[in-house]
């Protein structure tokens, strides 16, 4: 299987992480790669089939990646397809960066009767998919990409728990 997931508990309502996820100017910022540069085109909050572009670098390579949210489930699951393109053309790319949000400890992503989040906490699937993609060994697999994503998106899930609780 070409894909590598993470997972964490951050304690947060899903919805709470669910607003940060759907913000593609939050996305450099969370980012645990270190390739995102952050300047992102496109809609925010994302939606459904929404088409965005994000800022990005490879050691001194900078260039732009097109991302199309092709899963998305309102507070449970957003997921995009990354692809890089030129005069329109998809040339590489195929790439899927999800986030499930499943609720533990009773949270329920439901506001309480004091208006609080209603406590608990949500673990955060974070997944690297890379059987869609356009020549995986050539652009993803020789490169070590799989063997790099798991602690940088360990990372990515830090900076998002970080980002709901301030």
């Amino acid at each position: 299987m070409r894909a590598i997931s993470v997972s964490r508990d951050i304690v947060a309502a899903p919805r709470q992480i669910f607003a940060v996820l759907r913000d593609p100017a939050r996305h450099a910022e969370l980012d645990g790669s270190g390739m995102l540069r952050g300047r992102p085109q496109g809609p925010s909050p994302l939606g459904p089939g929404d088409r965005f572009s994000m800022g990005m670098a490879q050691g001194r390579i900078a260039y732009r990646s097109v991302n199309v949210v092709v899963e998305y489930e309102k507070d449970r699951l957003i997921a995009w397809e990354t692809w890089g393109e030129f005069r329109g053309r998809r040339l590489v790319g195929g790439q899927r960066w999800r986030y499930e949000l499943t609720p533990v400890d009773g949270t329920d992503g439901m506001e309480g009767t004091d208006g609080t989040d209603g406590g608990g906490s949500t673990r955060v699937t974070h997944t690297y998919d890379w059987s869609r993609a356009r020549l995986p060994r050539l652009i993803v697999e020789l490169p070590g990409y799989p063997r790099r994503m798991g602690p940088a998106m360990t990372t990515t899930l830090e900076r998002l728990a970080s980002a709901v609780r301030d």
